[in-house]
Formats: C-alpha cells, structure tokens, sequence
C-alpha cells in the first residue's frame, strides 16, 4: 500500500496548477500556497466516504509535490 501520493505542480498560462500522479484530481490556484492548499483540499475531498485499501492508500499518507521548472526561466 502507498503511504505517499505523488503530485505535480507547473506553472500554466495564468495559475499554477496540480495534477495527482495517483488520483484522478487536478487543482490550480494563483500562488504556490494556494494551489497547494487546493490540492490537500481536493484529495481530501475525493477520499472522503472511500475505502482507501481500494486505493491501496494507506489512511496516514503524506503528499510528495515536485515542482516543474521551465528551462527558460
């Protein structure tokens, strides 16, 4: 069972925004705090009533979020 969710954060035309890597969940938000906020919010959300172990997601899990950094910057 997984204990960490994996996320990816990138910089869109306008806001930020996050896909899960192991849900099916995509956020944004204007600033890194508040899409990363959002995430936490939304995985919290689309867990909510779930049987994990049908997620194969462990009830104490962490969130690890990679941050892309375009090449032109």
């Amino acid at each position: 069972m997984k204990k960490i969710i994996q996320v990816r954060i990138y910089r869109g035309e306008k806001y930020y925004v996050a896909e899960c890597i192991d849900l099916p969940v995509v956020t944004q938000g204007k600033t890194l705090d508040e899409v990363v906020k959002n995430i936490k919010e939304a995985i919290e959300l689309h867990l909510d009533g779930e049987n994990l172990e049908e997620w194969d997601i462990l009830p104490d899990y962490s969130i690890l979020v990679n941050f892309e950094v375009p090449s032109y910057v």
